[in-house]
């Protein structure tokens, strides 16, 4: 589980990394070097999409954290609560080129397949 957990925060800085790349591109890097203070905003799709990919996975990886945390204190950190958080992982790691592409559908049941994940973590957590 404390694979998971490094792998986790790996994840959140390619998310990140991705994000400043597509925006840097499109706007130069004495915006992104700068303070920001104009409010100006990314406006292309392929920036639109990996901002909207990093606030995704920003909203799901609270749940990640807390119950890997959980599994790993109460020594619960094998079986489907290990399986749920690969799975979780798995699931945000193909997340990101379906998002970035625009792939409808397939995206939504990789999401849906995450969800699942985070389920069976807190299932283990509570057996």
């Amino acid at each position: 589980m404390l694979s998971l957990i490094v792998a986790s925060v790996a994840l959140l800085f390619v998310h990140i990394g991705a994000q400043a790349i597509a925006a840097t591109s499109e706007l130069g890097s004495a915006w992104n070097a700068g303070p920001r203070d104009d409010d100006v905003r990314p406006q292309g799709v392929f920036a639109g999409r990996a901002e909207r990919a990093l606030r995704n996975y920003l909203e799901t990886y609270p749940a990640f954290a807390v119950l890997a945390v959980a599994l790993v204190a109460s020594g619960r950190i094998d079986g489907i609560g290990f399986i749920g958080g690969a799975v979780w992982l798995i699931a945000r790691i193909v997340y990101i080129p379906l998002y970035l592409a625009g792939i409808p559908y397939w995206r939504t049941l990789v999401w849906l397949a995450g969800a699942v994940g985070l389920a069976l973590m807190a299932i283990r957590l509570l057996a």
